[in-house]
């Protein structure tokens, strides 16, 4: 079956996974976390893409982003893959792929739907386990868009901008959206939208990119169509 031909709207948010092939660990030490987030900057700033939120995993990537020019997003992506595993294959004298096929990515309704999955993104390492909460996690953005830690890489949303007047107001408000459960089916709702490079949102906002890219939004019925007479 051809592969659907990738939408990257200029100015609408994107969630982004990328996993290691075979769910192998891409990150092996504190050196590739470092290599990686320091290319993914310099990537977003040629390719105009705004990084408002993101986690390392150690055998997969989340990304929350926004291109401000045509095919930003899929020019960056391109360019840290192949740097990053040229990187991983000399450092560890290893060959061949690393990442598990093209990333994956779905559109972002703004209104009640991106600090979901800003939250989504970060609660990632407490969902593995790996730390009980994340603020105790050093490579998301939850430090920065939390706890006010300073980062180069991030550009602030304009919605995440809206939740205070101030950076003290902010942080707090920010806070507190962790206090709120993720629902099963909010999770399975990103899951199964990134992975199928739908959209996330309401109705009303599938159908408009669905009329501004000509792709359709979500998932038509499955079997063969009845005989019409």
């Amino acid at each position: 079956m051809a592969r659907l031909p990738r939408i990257c709207p200029v100015g609408i948010p994107q969630h982004i996974i990328q996993r290691g092939n075979n769910h192998q660990a891409c990150f092996a030490n504190e050196q590739d976390f470092t290599a990686y987030a320091a290319w993914l900057k310099e990537y977003a700033n040629e390719f105009e893409v705004n990084i408002h939120a993101w986690v390392f995993m150690t055998n997969h990537v989340h990304l929350l982003c926004t291109p401000n020019i045509n095919n930003g997003i899929s020019n960056m992506m391109q360019a840290l893959g192949r740097r990053y595993v040229r990187y991983f294959n000399n450092t560890y004298r290893r060959s061949g792929t690393l990442w598990e096929g093209r990333f994956k990515s779905c559109v972002i309704e703004e209104e009640n739907y991106l600090l979901q999955v800003y939250r989504y993104i970060e609660l990632n390492p407490v969902r593995a386990k790996m730390v009980k909460t994340p603020a105790e996690y050093k490579w998301s953005s939850y430090q920065v868009n939390a706890l006010g830690k300073k980062s180069e890489l991030c550009t602030h949303h304009s919605l995440y901008l809206r939740l205070g007047n101030d950076t003290a107001i902010r942080l707090v408000e920010y806070q507190k959206l962790f206090d709120i459960i993720l629902l099963r089916e909010k999770l399975d709702e990103i899951r199964i939208n990134t992975h199928k490079g739908m959209a996330i949102g309401s109705n009303q906002f599938k159908v408009e990119i669905e009329r501004l890219t000509g792709r359709r939004m979500t998932e038509g019925k499955r079997g063969r169509p009845k005989n019409l007479k």
